[in-house]
């Protein structure tokens, strides 16, 4: 149910930035989500068709970039890929490991019309 609230402020940044650009339209929003983000795809599909209704974002495609998740060994200093939920490095079997890419979650841009290219 958190896709709702994180939906409803990912339209809030867009229809913030499509305004400042004096937008007509969205249509096309880029999502970056790492693999360990809790974000589902097809719940910010769906709350989006939802709440966007009624603005200049309705019908706008969402576009989503999966981050592979990759960790850092602080043991031996291996960086590797998530295997399967399994935090152990692959070269020491260290645990202690810190996460450095798949926690992401976020707008990286958005493709709008403006008024000039629809009064063409």
């Amino acid at each position: 149910m958190h896709e709702l609230s994180v939906t409803q402020s990912l339209l809030k940044l867009v229809l913030h930035h499509a305004e400042k650009s004096e937008a007509v339209r969205v249509r096309t929003i880029n999502i970056v989500v790492g693999q360990l983000s809790s974000i589902v795809d097809d719940s910010i599909q769906f709350y989006w068709d939802m709440i966007a209704d009624g603005t200049i974002a309705k019908g706008a495609l969402l576009n989503f970039t999966r981050i592979p998740a990759k960790l850092h060994c602080n043991d031996c200093g291996h960086d590797f890929a998530l295997n399967e939920q399994d935090y152990a490095c692959p070269q020491c079997g260290g645990i202690k490991v810190i996460v450095t890419a798949g926690e992401e979650f976020y707008l990286d841009s958005i493709d709008v019309d403006l008024q000039e290219a629809v009064s063409n």
